[in-house]
């Protein structure tokens, strides 16, 4: 998927009804907006009616515009005590309100108390799937930024009512075009609906193209007709395989590992409903890659805006939200990053692609090297780039913070010290059995997620399809200083060549090393050297007067040498450094096997592993994905990202490059 700026609406809020000048058009009809979503949206599907004792009802919206008719579906939804036990509302918007607009669209809401919430909620203005939840996640706003006719092939949901709403199809002819409308045949549930204002004939003709069987019905409040539609296609290609949720959807799961994956699996996969077994290898929780005493969690920003930016941007995000929301369940978090350039002349540079990339400053700012240093309290000597909604947080403390969530839920059990050793599927209950080193059953469960890290290797090997997926086990050692021997307290962790935080208590953390398969368990004063040395080159103005680094004098003080001081811990990469998410490959495809979603899966064997140094940014974003392919929710994310870290990627890339 190409990525565009988001150009924010500019929202003429002179007259009775907001006006959108460049497209000539009012935002609603002038008989109010909570009105025309209930007498043509959600009647013109339905609703509330239709959703009454479902797990989960989606709703998919094509301009969400001020975002009343979110809010009016909403509203009805509290309102209605026969309501679906979860409401998904996806909407797309190539031209979102800036907060400051959104508020004031709203100063005289209907539902001012929801109103406040989205308010507070609302994203940075970047071209993503934006996932906001509400109502302690039984409502759900999956907002993507940018143009319709992009964003509807990459949706993967079943969608049970479409609003079809937006400026009028002569003003805005983009959101009506064919190509928009024959995507909700592929989106819509056996029993999707349809409805919206426009009677315009394009418009009809499209949805009746797309498997609707469409009819007028009279208009109210100004409007002499609107249309509604019934899915009931002829014919309907099945899903790809590599994009088809199991069936019947899972009641147990087990876990494997209780690092920051697995406890970010345990505690969103309660949240649905599941019963969730965890077992752990080790003593402890996070005892391997998620036990380092602190770490950091950042986006990116790259010129082409490709899948590693884009993927790594989406994982940031929905990180900042996450932590934001579990806050008061951690007992230490710094919020702003600082990721510094090597070179001191590169804030031209930095500005420019700044510019190019659209990207707002609530996601990232260029800093001057006086600017950073303002921000970190001491002089760097070079610009950075500031992510406001980075920062750090202690790994073990935000896993046992998701593991204490996901005990509240329904039949939750975490078991340490148990080893998988092998897994074993029962034909006769098509369940799945982890094994222990003996033989042993450890549990049983519909569904299996390895989150174990390279120990998924071993796991892997009898099931999956396709080539050998090539792991690398790589260590890395983290270095320490005491408070009394750190040269500095950090105001916000900074990053560049290595990277260096202050922890509550005054040491600093810093590092760090990165060596392939390399199987040394204690740490390494060769290794203590190398971060000492990044460290002077990081925080020159901690350890000499001016901003030229030193050689680092720090570690060349042979009367009192720092303390070889750390930890040592593996984590779990592939080559290309994206995540390894998804349902295992059970075979290749004789068809189309250069193309991820024709992959055939296990149904229910799901791996989340290859989180590199990058498990607190990522590990939110990829259980949900995990959520979602396991219980049949929309995808968090765009399926082009989702293909970029699917496990099927190996044997569609090696066939590929086969011709």
């Amino acid at each position: 998927m190409k990525t565009a700026p988001i150009v924010p609406a500019r929202v003429d809020f002179s007259g009775a009804v907001p006006h959108a000048p460049e497209f000539g058009d009012l935002y609603h009809a002038p008989f109010g907006a909570f009105e025309q979503a209930r007498q043509v949206f959600l009647a013109g599907n339905g609703l509330p009616g239709r959703w009454a004792g479902r797990a989960r009802f989606v709703v998919l919206e094509t301009g969400f515009g001020l975002g009343n008719n979110f809010l009016a579906t909403w509203a009805a939804w509290r309102d209605d005590p026969s309501r679906c036990e979860r409401l998904v509302f996806l909407s797309l918007e190539k031209h979102p309100l800036t907060r400051e607009d959104l508020a004031r669209a709203h100063a005289a809401s209907p539902a001012p108390e929801l109103a406040a919430q989205l308010i507070e909620a609302w994203p940075p203005l970047t071209p993503n799937l934006h996932v906001l939840d509400f109502e302690d996640g039984r409502v759900r706003l999956m907002l993507a930024l940018g143009d319709a006719r992009e964003w509807m092939p990459e949706l993967v949901a079943s969608v049970d009512a479409f609003f079809l709403d937006g400026f009028a199809p002569a003003k805005n002819p983009e959101l009506w075009d064919d190509a928009v409308l024959r995507q909700t045949g592929r989106l819509a549930a056996p029993d999707a609906t349809a409805a919206t204002w426009s009677v315009a004939r394009p418009v009809r003709d499209g949805l009746t193209a797309a498997g609707f069987q469409v009819e007028k019905r009279p208009g109210t409040g100004g409007k002499w007709a609107t249309t509604v539609a019934s899915f009931a296609p002829r014919h309907r290609a099945p899903a790809p395989p590599g994009r088809a949720a199991p069936h019947p959807a899972p009641r147990d799961v087990v876990i494997v590992g209780a690092g920051l994956a697995g406890a970010a699996c345990a505690r969103v996969l309660t949240r649905e409903g599941l019963r969730v077994t965890v077992l752990e290898a080790g003593p402890t929780p996070a005892g391997q890659a998620s036990g380092n005493p602190g770490g950091l969690f950042h986006g990116t920003i790259h010129a082409d805006d490709g899948v590693h930016a884009r993927f790594n941007r989406a994982a940031a995000l929905a990180t900042e939200r996450e932590l934001r929301r579990i806050t008061p369940a951690l007992p230490w978090l710094q919020w702003g990053l600082l990721r510094v350039e090597r070179a001191p002349q590169a804030l031209d540079e930095m500005r420019e692609l700044l510019v190019r990339s659209g990207l707002p400053e609530a996601y990232i700012q260029a800093l001057d090297a006086d600017a950073a240093a303002a921000l970190a309290k001491l002089p760097l000597g070079r610009p950075a780039w500031h992510f406001s909604g980075g920062g750090a947080v202690s790994p073990p403390a935000l896993a046992a913070a998701w593991l204490a969530e996901a005990a509240d839920g329904p039949g939750f059990s975490l078991r340490l010290g148990a080893v998988v050793a092998g897994l074993r599927r029962d034909d006769g209950s098509d369940r799945w059995i982890a094994l222990g080193a003996d033989g042993t059953t450890l549990a049983t469960a519909d569904a299996v997620v390895l989150c174990g890290g390279t120990a998924n290797a071993a796991l892997m090997a009898d099931w999956s399809a396709g080539p050998a997926w090539p792991w690398i086990a790589q260590r890395g050692q983290l270095s320490t200083l005491p408070a009394d021997r750190s040269p500095c307290a950090l105001a916000l962790p900074v990053a560049g060549l290595g990277y260096a935080l202050s922890l509550p208590d005054g040491t600093m953390c810093f590092g760090a090393s990165a060596d392939a398969n390399d199987p040394e368990p204690q740490l390494r004063a060769a290794d203590q050297a190398q971060n000492l040395a990044r460290l002077a080159e990081l925080l020159p103005g901690a350890l000499s007067d001016g901003p030229t680094p030193p050689s680092p004098a720090i570690d060349a003080r042979d009367d009192d040498p720092p303390p070889l001081a750390g930890r040592v811990g593996w984590r779990s990469l592939v080559p290309d450094r994206l995540p390894i998410v998804g349902a295992v490959p059970a075979q290749a495809p004789v068809q189309r096997a250069e193309q991820v979603r024709f992959w055939p899966r296990h149904r229910g064997l799901m791996v989340l592993g290859a989180l590199g140094s990058r498990g607190i940014t990522s590990a939110t974003l990829c259980a949900e994905l995990i959520a979602a392919q396991l219980t049949g929710a929309p995808w968090p994310m765009e399926a082009s990202l989702a293909e970029a870290i699917d496990p099927a990627r190996f044997g569609a890339k090696q066939r590929r490059s086969s011709g």
